[in-house]
């Protein structure tokens, strides 16, 4: 199995069979607790104007992102994985629009198959992938870090691609980098409500589950969905 890591939301330089695309603080943390609120899927919008005329053609959807962190007005949620931990979402379908994940993972529909994740199922998720590659030893994979400069998203990659590799990096280490991140920093410092440092508390807590978060490409806008591991 070959591993590559990219940073960044532009597409990758390669194509590779799977590619598995992070955002820790918040959007693929977020995504992890709505189906743990019993969500049914995630649609990705390209932008917020794609997410408003998704919900106008289904009033039952709920929007949900951010634009540079900051929440958008008219959205039903932010993008505080906090918040959305308090939230009964049984049955429901989401609209995420966010700056880095969302626009990586658009970024990647090239790729076979397409998984997210923030810290929180990163080990479910790579776990899962290293299933898939004993079927194809020659299995080429790609791990996104989408925020473009910050660590968080990078640490979290090469956590994951030392799993891949049978070369365990401790959780721990991989924890207090994420923490002293520069897009750590300002949940904080800002005083801004929707930088909430409670919101970096869930970011960092690992959280087990039966399931990964992998994108259906087959509709007509990309959706993440729940499948068993």
């Amino acid at each position: 199995m070959k591993v590559t890591i990219y940073q960044g939301s532009r597409p990758p330089a390669t194509i590779a069979d799977i590619t598995i695309v992070i955002d820790v603080i918040r959007a693929f943390t977020v995504a992890h607790h709505v189906f743990l609120q019993g969500a049914d899927g995630i649609y990705l919008a390209e932008s917020v104007e794609q997410a408003f005329q998704l919900k106008k053609e289904n009033p039952e959807y709920l929007l949900a992102g951010e634009v540079n962190g900051l929440a958008i007005n008219g959205f039903d949620l932010d993008n505080s994985p906090y918040r959305i931990k308090e939230k009964n979402l049984a049955g429901r379908t989401l609209v995420q629009r966010t700056t880095n994940g969302v626009r990586a993972t658009l970024n990647c529909l090239a790729s076979k198959t397409v998984f997210v994740t923030g810290f929180s199922n990163a080990r479910t998720t790579a776990e899962c992938v290293k299933k898939l590659s004993r079927r194809n030893k020659q299995m080429t994979v790609n791990v996104i870090a989408s925020h473009p400069s910050g660590d968080d998203d990078l640490a979290c990659a090469e956590y994951i691609k030392s799993i891949l590799m049978g070369s365990l990096i401790p959780e721990e280490p991989v924890r207090d980098r994420i923490r002293s991140s520069q897009a750590a920093e300002k949940f904080f410092t800002d005083n801004q409500s929707c930088f909430k440092r409670e919101d970096i508390l869930v970011c960092l807590q690992a959280v087990e589950s039966d399931f990964v978060m992998r994108v259906d490409k087959s509709k007509e806008f990309p959706m993440i969905e729940r499948v068993a591991r």
